[in-house]
């Protein structure tokens, strides 16, 4: 009786003992995906994060934040720090394309899949698993024409551009696109004013010196999405709501109201959870050897007042920004 208990103990400690070690080893399996924001004071990149945040929970992953405070310096430490920290995979809305070549470099070395999601690497670049971006050419022409559009229904052939900085490869194609349009459908480029802090309070000040100094623009680009905001405010203090046309890249809350008000007349949707959601699932793709897209060039369909409200513009729509926006 007294061997068969001890059998019996010494099996049970066996299994117990197996159980933990299956528990360690799961662990050990689970994955770390970062993600590396240029600045987290910026809606754009806090959808972003949401997107890889909640498909990380999907995929069974841990999932980190890090803010680059728009310094690539900060953005190298990040990075390090993370993999320091044994995060497996990194998805990134890098401060620059042209800050890119090192942080590539190192994550090479290190092993470590690397989404870019929003703003893609330095052209030339190839050490990444994905990136994960809008067609910023083709929507620059597509935006380009309407603009134009706008300016001629409104007696002129004048426009002005809001832009992001053109040290980013997604601004760089939408200038591209956009002059491509304007040659092709007879409107000139009175003037471009580059942003730096992406603020609704910059833009509102880019607007006014742009309608100050060429006050024949009949209708402005803007190429994110705190730029129409700001264009449509100085338009309303000037008197000029529906005189001068606004079209948005990005969308948001704010400027689906003001199109509903027709404050604006038309906006590209730019999936910002969308870009966070694939590129999550491309650097997983790569942890567990599963086909990867180097390049997903998303596209940025054009939505005005009319179609706003309809099942296809609200399926879009859930890509751009969090439900609880």
């Amino acid at each position: 009786m007294k061997n068969k208990l001890t059998t019996a103990l010494i099996l049970t400690a066996a299994i117990v003992g197996a159980g933990v070690g299956l528990t360690g080893v799961q662990a050990e399996e689970k994955k770390t995906v970062a993600y590396l924001a240029p600045s987290l004071d910026i809606s754009y990149w806090q959808w972003v994060g949401y997107g890889v945040k909640k498909k990380a929970e999907e995929l069974g992953m841990d999932y980190v934040e890090y803010t680059s405070e728009n310094s690539p310096a900060k953005q190298m430490d990040n990075a390090r720090t993370a993999v320091t920290k044994g995060v497996d995979a990194i998805v990134i809305g890098p401060v620059s394309s042209t800050s890119t070549p090192p942080l590539l470099a190192y994550l090479k070395s290190q092993n470590i899949p690397i989404a870019f999601a929003g703003i893609g690497p330095q052209p030339g670049q190839t050490d990444y698993t994905s990136s994960v971006t809008a067609n910023n050419y083709e929507t620059g022409k597509a935006q380009g024409s309407f603009v134009c559009k706008l300016a001629k229904d409104r007696g002129g052939s004048k426009v002005g551009m809001l832009s992001l900085p053109q040290d980013r490869e997604n601004a760089q194609k939408y200038l591209k696109g956009a002059k491509e349009a304007f040659a092709t459908d007879g409107c000139e480029l009175a003037q471009m004013l580059e942003t730096r802090g992406l603020t609704v309070n910059e833009a509102v000040t880019q607007a006014n010196d742009m309608l100050t100094a060429h006050p024949d623009i009949k209708a402005i680009y803007g190429m994110y999405d705190e730029a129409g905001t700001g264009a449509a405010k100085i338009l309303e203090t000037r008197g000029l709501t529906g005189k001068v046309g606004i079209a948005v890249a990005d969308g948001s809350p704010t400027t689906i109201g003001l199109l509903k008000a027709n404050a604006i007349q038309g906006i590209f949707f730019q999936e910002a959870v969308g870009q966070g959601l694939d590129g999550t699932q491309q650097v997983f793709n790569a942890l567990t050897d599963a086909p990867v897209t180097k390049d997903l060039a998303l596209v940025m369909p054009l939505v005005t007042a009319d179609k706003v409200d309809s099942p296809e513009a609200k399926a879009v729509v859930a890509r751009v920004f969090p439900p609880s926006n």
